[in-house]
Formats: structure tokens, sequence, C-alpha cells
């Protein structure tokens, strides 16, 4: 148990210090030997955790959806919470600061942005499609055209937020974006009972669960011999494997509206 909770805490630790080089740097100029530094770890331990800087790039993705919001008794009301919590989160967590900046990062070419996108996608097509089921949404909306709708919006809105005032008023924004969104596709009487206040966010991430390291879960921290191992040969990082970034298990009410 020891080894299982020092491994979680190294990979946070270079993921923390990935998060930091790729926003300084850009994901292109990070270089895995800048990560090394930050981090403080021994190239072993970094690549027994991940195999390469996208490998790197798609955990730093995977830790925005590493939170569990409390459920209730509304998937619309869910999906609501998921977009402040992440506005919220935006401005205070230099890890999902990182997840959205690689996302939208047009100069990194060699790396799949669009794993990013289709999380936030895949996330808010399942909420609103059990909206749906439930009876909260109109019956002319399309689950899939109004979930790349939201990513898309909420994209827009944080960027705009990002370059006007470094996100000091984005959850407004994203209020704002709910406040035009959401009459168009929800029930009036569902609409009328959705909290959508500035301040909801900060009372349901009192009440969420942020889950650092899920990915680790039931592996141990490598010993040296195990280091040694994984440094020879992996000088030079390789790409991810294919559909790394699906891999992630589906959690129902994370945060993840967009970027």
């Amino acid at each position: 148990m020891a080894r299982q909770e020092r491994a979680i805490r190294t990979r946070r630790t270079i993921l923390e210090a990935a998060a930091a080089v790729f926003d300084e740097r850009g994901y292109t100029s990070a270089t895995i030997g800048e990560i090394l530094d930050r981090a403080g770890v021994t190239k072993g331990a970094l690549y027994f955790h991940f195999g390469s800087k996208e490998e790197l790039a798609v955990g730093v993705f995977e830790e925005q959806l590493a939170i569990t919001l409390p459920p209730q008794s509304s998937k619309l009301q869910e999906l609501v919470d998921s977009g402040l919590v992440l506005a919220r989160r935006l401005r205070s967590e230099p890890l999902v600061r990182a997840s959205v900046g690689l996302a939208l990062d047009q100069g990194a070419m060699d790396l799949d942005r669009a794993a990013a996108f289709r999380m936030w996608f895949d996330q808010n097509v399942q909420r609103l499609a059990e909206a749906k089921a439930r009876g909260e949404l109109l019956p002319h909306v399309d689950v899939a055209e109004t979930a790349e709708l939201l990513v898309g919006s909420f994209s827009g809105v944080q960027l705009l937020s990002q370059l006007r005032c470094q996100r000091q008023d984005l959850e407004r924004r994203v209020v704002v974006m709910f406040e035009h969104f959401l009459p168009s596709i929800t029930v009036p009487a569902v609409l009328a009972r959705l909290d959508i206040s500035v301040g909801r966010a900060e009372r349901v991430l009192a009440q969420g669960r942020i889950e650092p390291g899920r990915a680790d879960e039931g592996r141990a921290e490598p010993g040296r011999a195990e280091q040694g191992r994984a440094e020879q040969g992996r000088a030079a990082p390789g790409r991810a494997k294919p559909g790394r970034a699906e891999q992630g298990p589906v959690v129902p009410a994370q945060a993840s509206s967009g970027a």
C-alpha cells in the first residue's frame, strides 16, 4: 500500500511538472529533460508512468476528468455543474489550465489534440442522452449536435475570458452562456428548477471529490531495478499508443463541458 501511495504521489508530481513546462514553453518546445528537472524524479520513474511526451500530455488531459461531483436529481443540473466547476478549476488549478492550453495549442502539430475534445464531447453526449431519456430535453433536441455546440461554446467563452482578463470573469461568462443556451433545449418545468448561479461551483466543489492518480491505482512505484530497465532503450521518447486518450472510464457528473 505504501508503494502504491508513493506511485500515485510521484505520478502527480510528474504531471504537475509537465503541466507547468507545457504552459510556459508550449508542447512542441517542452522537453522531457525540462520536465524531469522540474519534477525532481529519475527518468526511470517518469517512463514507468508515461512512455512519451505525448502520453504525458494525454495524462494532463485526463486530470481534468479526475473529479467526481455529487449526483443531482436532474441530469441537466449535472451538466450545468460540470461547466461551472470546470470554469472554477480553470481559474485555480494549473493542471486544468495546462490541459486546456494543450488542447488549443495550434503549434502542437504532433499531438492528437482532438483526443481532449473527444473526451469532452463524449461526456456531454452521455449527460444529454440521460437527460433526454428522463424527459428533461425538448423533443427536437439532437444530443450529438447539442454536445458539439456546448463544447464549442465553452471553448470560445473561456478563450475570450483568458484574452480579456486572464479568466477572472470566466464563471460569470459561463453563467451567461448557459442562460442563453439552456432555454432552447430544456423543458420549461426543468429549466425553472436549474441553479445556474455564479456561486454554485464553489458549493458543488466542496461536496465533490478530486481523484488524482486514478490511472495508477493498483500499480506500485518501481524499484531501482525496474527504473534501470525502464531507462534502457528509452533515451528518446516515442509516440503514445493509439486510443490512449479514450481508455479512461466515463464517470457520470465529471467536470468536462469543454475547453
